[in-house]
């Protein structure tokens, strides 16, 4: 699934080309994704014009300027493809089968945006003027929030005995961590995946809420990370996988300065995590 990288990069990336821009045509090519897709979903984005593209956890929102917001999720295999663009006129991947393109958006600018999902694990929803959507409503606080701070965390953590890798997988407790980035933000901290999240001291809750800031800011900064689908709207690679210190990196040394570990696969909440039991503690 995609992270918070992944969706910031394609956010970023399809900026150009959605925001304040006019939709002159949209067409929907299958009643579902996921989840059904809303019965007038054409009708309320045909005319509509983008006021805003935002980002919240793992998911994409588009303001409208007639009342509410186009709400995305990438799902497993979700694309946004862009092409003819003013801004940059990026070609499709031949591999990347029209069959599957779901949700389309023809730009007055001249844009043509794509949902292109071929397991269909992603979402297009609409979010009614005036009311909340259910998979927003228990989100915790985003990374870069000044509100994620580690008085918060140490105040979420506190009394919790499950693993802190889950309990930083919890989007109640912060909202957009995943797998990937909470493996190397732990690693950084010298924390060991399995510890109880309430039996972290401040100074290490500290240190942590810095290192998944730094861990983040670099992986938006190389377009996220590309193990299997992720793509840039761009249709180009994420970059930070070359950047692993310990995720997908089992049997490989330790890449912390004097530390002779050997990083460790584990499973935790039908996940995979990686550690260096060496130096994470």
């Amino acid at each position: 699934m995609p992270e918070l990288p992944e969706v910031e990069t394609v956010r970023r990336g399809l900026l150009p080309h959605l925001e304040g821009q006019r939709i002159a045509r949209a067409e929907v090519r299958r009643p579902d994704l996921r989840w059904p897709l809303p019965v007038d979903l054409v009708q309320v984005l045909t005319g509509a014009t983008v006021t805003a593209l935002r980002r919240r956890s793992k998911y994409l929102l588009a303001d409208l300027d007639r009342g509410g917001t186009l709400l995305m999720h990438l799902g497993m295999s979700g694309r946004m493809l862009v092409q003819g663009a003013s801004f940059g006129d990026f070609h499709r991947d031949p591999a990347i089968l029209p069959r599957h393109d779901h949700v389309v958006l023809v730009t007055a600018g001249g844009s043509t945006i794509t949902f292109n999902d071929a397991r269909r694990f992603g979402m297009v929803d609409l979010i009614r003027e005036g009311t909340a959507h259910p998979l927003l409503d228990h989100l915790g606080p985003e990374p870069f929030d000044d509100g994620f701070t580690p008085a918060y965390l140490a105040a979420a953590f506190a009394g919790r005995r499950v693993p802190v890798k889950q309990a930083l997988l919890d989007q109640r407790i912060v909202a957009g961590l995943g797998n990937i980035y909470v493996s190397e933000a732990l690693h950084r901290a010298g924390i060991d995946p399995r510890r109880a999240a309430g039996r972290i001291g401040a100074a290490r809750i500290a240190a942590l809420v810095g290192h998944v800031r730094d861990v983040l800011t670099e992986a938006i900064a190389a377009g996220g990370s590309s193990l299997r689908d992720h793509r840039q709207a761009s249709g180009e690679l994420g970059y930070f996988q070359h950047s692993f210190r310990v995720y997908d990196r089992e049997g490989a040394p330790c890449p912390m300065p004097g530390c002779s570990g050997t990083i460790r696969r584990i499973v935790q909440g039908g996940r995979s995590s990686f550690y260096c039991p060496a130096c994470q503690r």
